[in-house]
């Protein structure tokens, strides 16, 4: 007996996404019944080695089916034949839950959509689980957990960081937007089945892989939403918290993961070094801040000192830390369809570093009022304050900033070199100091009461009350 006992699923979902909703269910309980085709069953079964093989040596199963169908009961049904249908729905009427994972209108075809079995059965909780849901421009599209983390977003911060020895996007070590989208699902499904025993009616529930994918990312999503920039690979280091990554040793790898400063505290005690954690530079402000030193302040120094011109391309949006990186290139070209914007007066904190840099670009009254209204402006308006040289058609800001750069190739390599150098100088005006400065008065400002505010009327979708002593 388990919290679901009583309750019917009947699985015709395939290979893991759906198959692992179901096993959820049937851990919990449920009575679940698995349809597979006639012949060869689950595409799984075949994906060995390794395999498990009945006592007897007959039949045998790889492991991965195992793993995704635990507590089921399978039956083999043709339901593209008229009488294979008439049998799956019967056993719907019986049931209280579906999970299926078909191509959009598939199921339609032999008369098992929702439409076609919520009259035989109202309280029947439907779950679809497709790659991009029911509706939309790639809902007729298949979805595999590989693609979706390359879209969603999951590779792009998964992997060795850029510029180091075997750095590009990488692949979770199991198919982990399946995994969750299964657990999902199942929650999904739990809060409909509560529904329909307190009204009678059910509903149908329409699981996306990307729509998963995207929400789980989690805080490294919210960073993006805060603060403008686009998260990227860091290894095993965190976005947030430091020392939170791994460290080569002697004789392997040591993971170091410390939370706050009683934490640090602790770990400078245990490895005898207790000095450290009345180090200046090791609070928790000063940790965090050390890291922007090496995503801003580095990154910064490094264009400046770069032996030929760099150029911004934007396609999309660049704010908060995208404009901090994209304004310390030499130029900006953008697309049509590109936005910029300083949102961190938004979420409490001043955006101080843009202070030098910015009125020298675009006057002082006007970075003014960019800086302190946080509203968004379009490439065009852009353009017309001088941030960005060039404006190209939506989607071609790259092929726009290449030909800038073919340009530029062409002339001296000599004159780009020593010229840009005495230019940089010439320009510098004290912003490389100021972005470390800026770092620093990011890192008091974000723990004030005003940052706090801010950031929790962002996530809780309202304005903010700021306190009236800030």
């Amino acid at each position: 007996m388990g919290a679901l006992s009583g309750l019917r699923v009947l699985d015709l979902s395939r290979v893991l996404a759906g198959p692992w909703c179901a096993q959820t269910l049937a851990d919990l309980g449920a009575e679940v019944v698995k349809v597979e085709r006639t012949g060869a069953g689950d595409d799984t079964r075949a994906w060995g080695p390794p395999w498990h093989s009945t006592p007897s040596g007959g039949e045998r199963d790889s492991a991965y089916f195992l793993s995704a169908n635990r507590n089921k009961q399978s039956i083999a049904v043709d339901f593209s034949r008229p009488e294979g249908a008439a049998l799956v729905r019967q056993m719907a009427t019986r049931c209280d839950v579906l999970v299926e994972n078909f191509k959009v209108g598939s199921l339609a075809r032999y008369g098992l959509s929702y439409e076609d079995l919520a009259p035989l059965n109202p309280r029947l909780v439907y779950c679809s689980i497709t790659g991009f849901g029911q509706h939309g421009p790639y809902a007729q599209r298949a979805g595999y957990d590989f693609l979706i983390q390359g879209m969603g977003g999951l590779m792009s911060i998964t992997g060795i960081p850029d510029g180091q020895p075997g750095a590009g996007p990488q692949k979770v070590g199991v198919a982990l937007t399946d995994l969750l989208t299964g657990m999902y699902a199942a929650t999904g499904i739990l809060a409909a089945v509560m529904e329909s025993r307190a009204t009678g009616q059910g509903q149908h529930l329409d699981v996306a892989l990307l729509d998963v994918q995207i929400a789980s990312l989690a805080n490294q999503a919210m960073n993006y939403l805060v603060g403008g920039t686009a998260p990227g690979r860091l290894g095993n280091a965190h976005p947030n918290i430091v020392p939170y990554q791994d460290f080569r040793t002697r004789d392997g790898y040591l993971i170091l993961a410390v939370g706050n400063d009683l934490q640090f505290r602790r770990f400078c005690q245990v490895c005898g070094q207790a000095a450290w954690a009345d180090d200046p530079r090791a609070g928790d402000h000063a940790r965090v801040r050390n890291l922007l030193e090496r995503l801003y302040v580095r990154n910064v120094d490094t264009q400046f000192h770069m032996g030929k011109p760099t150029i911004a391309a934007v396609d999309g949006t660049a704010r908060g830390g995208g404009m901090t990186l994209a304004v310390s290139c030499d130029m900006i070209v953008a697309s049509e369809s590109a936005d910029f914007g300083y949102p961190e007066v938004d979420a409490g904190v001043p955006p101080s570093i843009h202070f030098s840099h910015l009125p020298r670009i675009v006057g002082r009254h006007r970075a003014f009022e960019l800086l302190f209204t946080g509203r968004v402006f379009d490439a065009r308006e852009a353009a017309g304050m001088g941030l960005v040289v060039r404006v190209a058609p939506a989607g071609q800001a790259m092929e726009a900033a290449r030909a800038l750069a073919g340009t530029l190739c062409a002339k001296s390599p000599e004159v780009l070199r020593h010229g840009r150098e005495a230019f940089m100088q010439a320009n510098d005006n004290g912003y490389r100091a100021a972005v470390r400065a800026a770092a620093d008065s990011f890192c008091v400002a974000a723990g004030r009461p005003s940052a706090r505010e801010g950031i929790a009327a962002f996530v809780e979708k309202r304005k903010p009350i700021w306190p009236a002593d800030a």
